[in-house]
C-alpha cells in the first residue's frame, strides 16, 4: 500500500480523503491556501503544507506548488479529489513522471473522456445508447445545419468541460446563434477550449449515473445507480440511490452493459457513466466522469464500499477481486443533500462567517465537511458547505430522516440553500418519485409564493 498520500484538494472532498487514508493506516499530505489556513481537516492530516493565496490559480490549481510538495514529502501517491485538477490529463502524467503514482484513471482515460465528443464517439461505438448530437460546431452555418438535422430545441454544450458550465439552451436558429457566443466564451474562461457541439434537448429528463470500479487489470464493476435529477443551472443539488420509480432490470441491464464497454475498451481506476432518462425514448449516454464524485457518499451507504478506498486499493495495483466483495446488493435508500452558502431562491453565493455551525447527528445521518464552527465561507471557490448524507430502510424513511436533519443543522452568519432543500423534500412529485431535470424551477416558484 502506499506509505505517503498527498490529497491536493480543499474543503470536504480533503476531509473525506484524509479520512479514508488515515482509516488505510496511509500517511497523509494536506495542502491549503491563505484561505483555507485554519480548514479544521488539517489537523486530521500527518502533515500540512501551504501552497499559495485564496485564488485556485495561486493554490490549488498551482501544478507547480502543488509538484513542489510532492517532491519536498516523498509522497509515493497523489489523490486529486474532485474539481480542480482532478480531470486534467496534463497534471496526472506530470505526477507520474516522478516517484509518485496519480490516483485516479490513467492521463489517457482523462483525456479521451474528458472531451465529450470524442467519448460520445467511443461509447456509441461500442454500443452505448446514444442521443442524437452534433460534432464540434467549427461555425455558425455549422451549427445550423446540425440544428436542422437534431431538431429543435436543442442544448450547447462545451466539449472540454463538465459541471453545467456553459450548457445553454436554443429553441430558433436566432437563439442559436446568440447564445453560441455566450456558451465558448463561457467554456473559453472555464475550460480553455471555445469548443462546443449540439445535443438535442430533452424536456424534462432523469439524470441517472452509474458508479464504476475498475482495476489495473482490465476488470471494471459497477456499484448500481444514482440519481441526480435535482439540479440548479444543471448543477445538482440532491442525490439518491437507488434510483425511484424505475424497473430494477432495465437499470441492472444499462449499468451490467456499461461496466462491459469500460472493460472492452481498458478503462481503469473509478468513474461514473452519465445518462439522461427520457420515458419515451429510455436512456441516453451523457458523459463520462473520470473522477470521484460528490455524491459518492450514497452509493457508499446502499452498499457498504468504502468508494475512496477501493480507488486507493485500485491505483496501488490490486485487482478487483480483492478491493470489492463478491456479491454486493443494494440494503435500503440512501439521499444526499448539498447544503450551499447561497440565497435559497436566486442561488447566488452567501459567503460570509459561520457564525454558528451545529450538523445534524444520529443514526442514519451523515455529514461530509471541511468546516467547522468559526470558520468563513470565502468568495475564492464552490460555496458548498457540507454535504448532508442520509440512510434509512426505504425511500419514505429517507426523506423524513433528511428532513429531520435539515431541521436541526443551525448554521449562522450566512444564507443557506436550507429552505429549498426542504421544500423539494416536500413537493409532492419529489415523494411520488416523479423526479425530473426541471424539478428545482417547479420548487423555486412555490418558494416565491
Amino acid at each position: 500500500m502506499f506509505e505517503k498520500v498527498v490529497v491536493a484538494n480543499r474543503g470536504a472532498a480533503a476531509a473525506r480523503i484524509i479520512r479514508a487514508l488515515n482509516g488505510m493506516g496511509v500517511k497523509t499530505v494536506a495542502v491549503y491556501s491563505d484561505a483555507d489556513e485554519n480548514a479544521p481537516y488539517l489537523a486530521d492530516a500527518s502533515e500540512a503544507h501551504h501552497i499559495g493565496g485564496a485564488a485556485p490559480a495561486e493554490s490549488y490549481l498551482n501544478q507547480d506548488a502543488i509538484m513542489d510538495v510532492v517532491k519536498a514529502t516523498k509522497a509515493d501517491g497523489l489523490h486529486p479529489g474532485y474539481g480542480f485538477l482532478a480531470e486534467n490529463p496534463g497534471f496526472a502524467t506530470r505526477v507520474e513522471s516522478g516517484d509518485c503514482r496519480f490516483i485516479g484513471p490513467s492521463a489517457k482515460w482523462l483525456e479521451e473522456m474528458g472531451h465529450k465528443t470524442r467519448a460520445r464517439d467511443l461509447m456509441k461505438e461500442h454500443g452505448m445508447p446514444m442521443g442524437s448530437s452534433s460534432a464540434v460546431l467549427q461555425n455558425d452555418a455549422e451549427a445550423l445545419a446540425a440544428a436542422e438535422d437534431i431538431g429543435y430545441p436543442v442544448l450547447i454544450k462545451p466539449a472540454g468541460g463538465g459541471g453545467g458550465i456553459g450548457m445553454l439552451p436554443a429553441r430558433d436558429g436566432e437563439q442559436l446563434v446568440k447564445m453560441l457566443e455566450r456558451a465558448r466564451s463561457m467554456a473559453e474562461r472555464s475550460f480553455g477550449t471555445a469548443e462546443v457541439y449540439l445535443e438535442r434537448l430533452l424536456e424534462q429528463p432523469r439524470h441517472i449515473e452509474f458508479q464504476m470500479v475498475a482495476d489495473e487489470h482490465g476488470n471494471v464493476r459497477h456499484l448500481f445507480e444514482r440519481d441526480c435529477s435535482v439540479q440548479r443551472r444543471h448543477q445538482k443539488v440532491v442525490e439518491e440511490a437507488p434510483a425511484p420509480g424505475l424497473a430494477r432490470e432495465v437499470v441492472v441491464d444499462l449499468a451490467d452493459s456499461a461496466a462491459k464497454i469500460l472493460t472492452n475498451i481498458g478503462y481503469n481506476n473509478i468513474g461514473t457513466v452519465e445518462t439522461l432518462y427520457d420515458t419515451r425514448g429510455g436512456f441516453n449516454f451523457l458523459e463520462m466522469n473520470t473522477r470521484l464524485q460528490v455524491e459518492h457518499g450514497v452509493t457508499e451507504e446502499i452498499t457498504g464500499i468504502d468508494i475512496v478506498a477501493a480507488q486507493v486499493r485500485s491505483a496501488y495495483g490490486h485487482p478487483l477481486s480483492d478491493i470489492l466483495p463478491e456479491d454486493i446488493k443494494i440494503s435500503g435508500h440512501a439521499i444526499q443533500a448539498r447544503v450551499y452558502a447561497e440565497d435559497p431562491i436566486k442561488f447566488f453565493p452567501s459567503p460570509g462567517p459561520l457564525n454558528v455551525f451545529r450538523p445534524p447527528q444520529g443514526d442514519g445521518i451523515r455529514v461530509d465537511t471541511g468546516f467547522a464552527e468559526g470558520g468563513t465561507i470565502t468568495p475564492y471557490y464552490d460555496p458548498m458547505i457540507a454535504k448532508v448524507i442520509v440512510h434509512a430502510e426505504d425511500r419514505g424513511g429517507a426523506i423524513g430522516k433528511l428532513r429531520e436533519a435539515l431541521d436541526e443543522f443551525t448554521i449562522e452568519g450566512i444564507k443557506t440553500n436550507i429552505p429549498f432543500i426542504l421544500a423539494t423534500l416536500q413537493n409532492e412529485a419529489f415523494v411520488s418519485g416523479a423526479v425530473h431535470t426541471g424539478l428545482a424551477e417547479e420548487v423555486v416558484a412555490t418558494l416565491k409564493k
